[in-house]
């Protein structure tokens, strides 16, 4: 086959979701394939999937296949199915929530000994979610890394809410499947974009306050 043919033949990888229940899978998985965000809490049965098609430096056709596992597959006995043939695991924790980072631990263990027969082991990335809520955040990004680097995992950091980095990061852990490095401003381009919004007010309905400027029209809340 040409590399002008390869060019034409959509690329696949799997990625697993894993951790515990409310740590924000669902959530990633879902700003990520149509950019949208739900506060209603739906707890995943089972498995759910999610497809996202993209681009990367040399490859025209990427699919990333999403596997979000419910947190109560730990204890299963479905996990080896669903985890098997995995290119990539991400294991997603709340950083609001201390049990769901210790959870890890297990997660890591099991995944592993499951998958030690695999012929080509996945690489594994730890992503901390919920970074939105840094003022709750029981998880300090010292911990963070020192349990990545002590297991050789991959490290990101994201908010499903805001969809800071989550685009990002799938985009990170598919370039490293790929063996390729983004530049940046590939990473940039996949930042995300905080948006304001002006709210305008008529001058009758500002607070009263002779020293207040006058001229003021206008507020702008960060959303």
């Amino acid at each position: 086959m040409s590399e002008s043919d390869d060019e034409g033949v959509e690329k696949q990888f799997k990625i697993v979701l894993i951790g515990d229940t409310q740590s924000g899978k669902t959530s990633i998985c879902q700003r990520y394939a149509s950019n949208q965000f739900t506060k209603n809490y739906h707890p995943t049965t089972g498995v759910d999937f999610y497809l996202k098609r993209t681009t990367l430096p040399g490859s025209k056709n990427l699919v990333l296949k999403l596997w979000d596992l419910s947190g109560q597959v730990l204890t299963g006995r479905m996990l080896d199915k669903y985890v098997f043939g995995a290119h990539a695991i991400m294991l997603v924790y709340d950083v609001t929530n201390s049990q769901s980072f210790d959870n890890l631990q297990d997660w890591l263990e099991q995944t592993r000994k499951l998958l030690l027969q695999q012929e080509k082991p996945p690489s594994y990335a730890l992503v901390a979610n919920k970074i939105d809520l840094e003022h709750l955040r029981t998880i300090k990004s010292d911990r963070h890394h020192k349990f990545a680097q002590e297991h050789g995992l991959l490290t990101y950091a994201v908010s499903a809410k805001t969809g800071e980095g989550v685009s990002l990061c799938m985009q990170k852990i598919a370039a490293d499947l790929l063996g390729i490095r983004l530049t940046k401003q590939e990473q940039e381009q996949h930042g995300a974009v905080m948006k304001a919004e002006i709210v305008k007010y008529s001058q009758d309905a500002l607070p009263r306050n002779p020293q207040a400027n006058a001229n003021t029209s206008g507020v702008c809340s960060v959303m």
